[in-house]
Formats: structure tokens, C-alpha cells, sequence
């Protein structure tokens, strides 16, 4: 997935000094790792279940936004804080959706994709909300005693870790454990949990004044995968067991429920047309987007899908009328000028990007990776000003995500290039924490505290670092 995965298979230009890294941004995940988790000793590799694919994640503020747009009500109606809720995109084509965690919600691009309305995707959201609210993977993992395990659970909590930390590298081991087992075992609730999970997300549904149909229309999608063999059924049965019982239980709901016929709201279809478009421009190949997508069809996420695969390909000529296109008829979308000014950039054309950046930047100012791409775009530009903007950029940036270790590393670059040595020691002190290297942390929070006055914000953030490193260290 160009952009979106494997960025080694896209063909596309770098720009100076650096890959972007944006767009999509993956961290590909070793299923084996090495201290994923706190507490968690090294695995040795079992050569049988080695053979399984990677957990890969990903990140675009307009997938990001749309989740969110649906799931933050959900949450609500839950008494949960929405801010305290991870939600992660998977890189995978099947259909699965799983908490891990407690407060992480994973959603599968598979899930995404095959979706035929937002209602199916706020059906799911809904149902896994269930199992947040019901502490339910909490109840597991205290009867978990095999250490393996363990471990898995390390995993998954190293992968929300790592997707905001933009490092895989930090939770990644040399060997490749089969994430079968985490399906199977980690994450598989009991059909009393799952029930208890159907009925709290319709309720969720109901609170928030929509219908039910989507929940049971994708447990009717999966219903004919209940007889395939384990390695052909989607994860999703292997993770929640699904049972005549249960379907009949939501189609009852959805016969006497007030909402049942209530229909997505149009923003909602026009947003879930997006990110599917944008989800098979940077997934599929191009032949498959055409064929998918034919040069005929001149709705908006026929053009979008286009111009990403286009673009992924180093068409860039073909892409940027396509998005210019879009901008026509909706000039002030962040997203479209976010796709633009991406396009313009990685081309080498930085000043032309800028602005674009900037417009996105403002429509949607609290979106940090809007603010990421902002400030990076400002950087490269190499001129004062701009990297004072850029300082201002990244610290809303680091606010928002404070473990976001790409954003701390431009941030060193930014104080670095403003003469400001001590602060840009402490954010790559920031940096190396956000990553899971507490010596490097330590060292670094030592150099910024050497040119801080003593009582200033940022020594008192230094000291925080140096007691922070100290005690992982002790724990080790």
C-alpha cells in the first residue's frame, strides 16, 4: 500500500532529506516483539507458528476523522471519553474489528472496504464499544496464565504505541510470530460476552437515534462463513463467536426498535464514499482502481480513488487534474488540499505545496497530522520564519500526541535550525521516551538541562525525563 503500507513497493519521488512518511503512514509489526508490552521478558520464536503475516497499522487524518465522526457518539452514549479511546486502523483486507488494550479500538481496512453503508461500520463501532464498557478484555486477560500470551497482549499494546510513535522499530524483534494464536486465543470472547456486547451497542445505537440494521446486515454477511474451515473464515468469527442465537437476538431489536429505519445522514454517505475510495487508491493497483474506477465515472470518489492510484504511480500530471477537479467543486476541503499539496510535495514542488498545507492546516488546526505535514513542508523550505512557524506547528502537534516521535524529531530539527540547542536536545529526549529508548531519553534530557534556567518549563520537563528513564531502568 503505497503511501498507506509498504511504502518500499510505491514508485514515487522522495523529497529533500527526508520521506515523508505521511499519508497513510505504516508501521509494519513483527508479531514477535521484544519488551512490547512493560514487564514482558523476550519469547523464543516457535518455528510452527511462524508463518503468519505481520500486523501492519496505518494513519490518514481524513480515515482518522471519518472513524471518529462515527464513533465518538457511540462512545458518548457509553459514558465513555471519546479522548480516551485509541482508535487504530490494521492494514488487512479481512473483515475483522477487535479491543485490545481496553481503550484501543483496531479496525481492519478489509471491514472498511467491504462495507456497504456507514451504518454497517457504526454497527460494528457499536458492538465493540460493548466490550469496552464491559471491561471485557480485562475479564480475560485475568484467566490468561500462558506466558505466551502475555506477550501477544505486550504486542498489541506496542502496536498503538508504535503507529503513534511513527517507530516500529521500538516493539519489532527479529523473528515472526503467527498472529493466529492472538486471534484464537487473545481475543476471543465468550458468546455471554458477545451477547452482552450485541445488546449495549444496540442500546448505544438506539441512544444516539440510529438503526440497528447495519449490526445485524454485517452478522447476515458473515453468517455464511459460520461452516468455511478456520484458515478461510474472516477473523472476525474467530475472535466473536457467532450464533443463530445472537442474529435472531438483533433482528428482534431491529423489529421493534423506534430508529430502525433511520438512514445515514448524507455527510456520512459522501464521507464513507471518501475513505473506501481513498482506502482502494492506495491499496489496490491501479488496473484494479481503473476497472473499479473507469475514466466514465465522474462521481467524487471514482476521481478521488483515481488520482491517488495515480499518483502512487508517479503519474502526477494525471493526479493533480484530478484533484483540482474536486477542489472546483469544493474548494476549501482540508482533505482534497491536504491530497494536493501531498502530491505537489513529494514532486519536489515544496513552495506550491505550502500554501495548500497551510489552507488544510486551518480548516482543521486541532488534526495533527495536518499540523505534522504543516510544519514538515515548512522545515524543508529552509527559511527563518517558516521554521518558527514550524516550532509553533509541532508544539500543538506534540500537545495532541504527546508520544508521537516523529513530530518530537522534526521538532529537534525545528529548535536546532532556530538556534535553540538545549530545547531541541529536549525534544529528541522526547523522542527517544516516545520510541522506548529511556537511556537515550536520559541522555539527552542531561544536554537540554545544561543551557535551561533552573525552574523553567522546559527544565522541569527535562528532570520529568530524567526520572521517568530512571525508574524504567530500575524496573529493568
Amino acid at each position: 500500500m503505497p503511501g498507506l503500507i509498504n511504502r518500499a513497493n510505491a514508485r514515487r519521488p522522495q523529497s529533500r532529506g527526508w520521506a515523508v512518511g505521511k499519508r497513510l503512514a505504516t508501521i509494519g509489526l513483527a508479531a514477535l516483539l521484544c519488551a512490547a508490552g512493560p514487564g514482558f521478558p523476550p519469547l523464543q520464536p516457535k518455528p510452527a507458528l511462524a508463518q503468519s503475516r505481520p500486523l501492519s497499522l496505518i494513519r490518514d487524518a481524513e480515515i482518522e476523522a471519518t472513524i471518529r465522526h462515527y464513533a465518538d457518539p457511540l462512545f458518548r452514549a457509553a459514558g465513555l471519553d471519546p479522548n480516551g479511546i485509541r482508535v487504530l486502523l490494521v492494514n488487512d483486507d479481512s473483515i475483522n474489528a477487535f479491543v485490545a488494550g481496553g481503550m484501543r479500538l483496531f479496525i481492519n481496512t478489509g471491514l472498511l472496504i467491504q462495507s456497504d453503508s456507514p451504518n454497517q461500520v457504526k454497527g460494528v463501532i457499536a458492538h465493540e464499544t460493548g466490550h469496552i464498557a464491559g471491561a471485557h478484555l480485562s475479564r480475560l486477560q485475568d484467566e490468561l496464565k500462558n506466558a505466551t500470551i502475555e506477550q501477544i497482549i505486550g504486542m498489541v499494546l506496542g502496536a498503538g504505541a508504535a503507529v503513534a510513535s511513527g517507530n516500529g522499530g521500538a516493539v519489532v524483534a527479529g523473528a515472526t510470530l503467527g498472529t493466529e494464536i492472538a486471534k484464537r486465543n487473545l481475543l476471543k470472547y465468550s458468546r455471554t460476552q458477545e451477547s452482552a456486547a450485541d445488546q449495549a451497542g444496540m442500546g448505544f445505537l438506539d441512544a444516539t437515534h440510529q438503526s440497528s440494521r447495519g449490526m445485524l446486515e454485517f452478522f447476515q454477511k458473515l453468517e455464511g462463513q459460520e461452516f468455511l474451515l478456520g484458515q478461510n473464515q474472516d477473523p472476525y468469527l474467530l475472535t466473536h463467536p457467532l450464533t443463530t442465537d445472537r442474529i435472531d437476538s438483533v433482528q428482534q431489536h431491529v423489529d421493534n426498535s423506534p430508529y430502525s429505519d433511520a438512514k445515514d445522514p448524507h455527510e456520512d454517505m459522501a464521507m464513507q464514499e471518501r475513505m473506501v475510495a481513498k482506502l482502494k487508491g492506495y491499496i489496490w493497483p491501479l488496473t484494479r482502481v481503473e476497472q473499479t474506477y473507469p475514466a466514465s465515472d465522474k462521481s467524487v470518489g471514482a476521481r478521488y480513488a483515481r488520482a491517488i492510484a495515480y499518483y502512487r504511480v508517479s503519474r502526477a500530471p494525471e493526479a493533480l487534474q484530478l484533484m483540482d477537479s474536486l477542489l472546483a467543486e469544493a474548494p476549501d476541503d482540508p482533505f482534497f488540499l491536504e491530497q494536493k499539496a501531498q502530491i505537489l510535495f513529494e514532486n519536489g514542488k515544496l513552495a506550491e505545496a505550502l500554501p495548500l498545507y497551510t489552507a488544510a492546516y486551518n480548516q482543521r488546526p486541532n488534526e495533527p497530522l495536518l499540523g505534522l505535514e504543516l510544519a514538515q513542508a515548512e522545515i524543508e523550505l529552509e527559511q527563518p520564519e517558516l521554521t518558527k512557524l514550524a516550532i509553533k506547528h509541532l508544539e500543538g502537534v506534540t500537545t495532541i500526541e504527546p508520544r508521537n516521535a516523529r513530530a518530537w524529531y522534526f521538532l529537534s530539527v525545528a529548535y536546532g535550525r532556530d538556534g535553540n540547542l538545549p530545547m531541541s536536545a529536549l525534544a529528541q529526549a522526547e523522542q527517544a521516551m516516545a520510541q522506548g529508548n529511556s537511556q537515550e531519553a536520559w541522555a539527552q534530557a542531561k544536554r537540554a538541562l545544561e543551557g535551561m534556567p533552573a525552574g523553567s518549563p522546559g527544565w522541569l520537563k527535562a528532570n520529568d525525563i530524567i526520572t521517568e528513564a530512571q525508574q524504567i531502568k530500575e524496573n529493568n
